[in-house]
């Protein structure tokens, strides 16, 4: 059995889940999140407000799908009761970011401004001038969009200057030895 796989999935209090044939919808305080999950993985609901994730051999493609079948569930109630956060930082001279509206715009010592638009569940948190948050249900989609914005400015090893996730460590090179 896959370890994570056959871990039962609880249900908390406050959470609707529907089960119609692959797909499973699940309702909270939060929002509402659906996923299908692959063909030969089978999800029922147990006694108590569980839910039990089963494969139908111990294929190798049926065991790694098991895993992430029972993942992908547990992270939408996760984010339908608590949702997830992603906090980025940003370091370097002139770099900053602004609120305007739903949207956040950039100045990454670019000879523009960018801006970047909120996607449908995403919202921003700008708490000062060189920190702020991304903040939805979805973990995946809070993830990619954190992740696109890094993609600005990444990290350069040499400063540590650019876009970073809170938390994270740049590996830093040493610069040309001069004579």
């Amino acid at each position: 059995m896959s370890r994570i796989g056959k871990l039962p999935i609880t249900v908390p209090a406050g959470v609707d889940v529907t089960i119609d044939g692959q797909t499973v919808a699940v309702k909270g305080p939060k929002g509402s999140l659906s996923h299908t999950i692959v063909a030969p993985i089978e999800i029922a609901k147990g006694e108590d407000g569980v839910l039990n994730v089963t494969r139908p051999n111990d294929e190798r493609q049926n065991k790694a799908l098991h895993g992430l079948s029972r993942t992908l569930v547990a992270n939408m109630i996760t984010g339908v009761t608590q949702g997830y956060v992603k906090k980025l930082e940003i370091s370097g001279v002139g770099y900053r970011v602004l609120a305007k509206g739903s949207n956040l715009e950039f100045s990454l010592g670019y000879s523009h401004p960018i801006l970047i638009e909120a996607p449908e569940g995403i919202s921003f948190k700008v708490e000062s001038a060189t920190k702020f948050s991304v903040e939805g249900i979805d973990k995946q989609k809070v993830g990619e969009v954190a992740a696109n914005i890094r993609k600005l400015r990444k990290p350069d090893p040499y400063k540590a200057k650019g876009v970073k996730y809170e938390g994270e460590v740049i590996r830093r090179k040493v610069g040309k030895a001069g004579k």
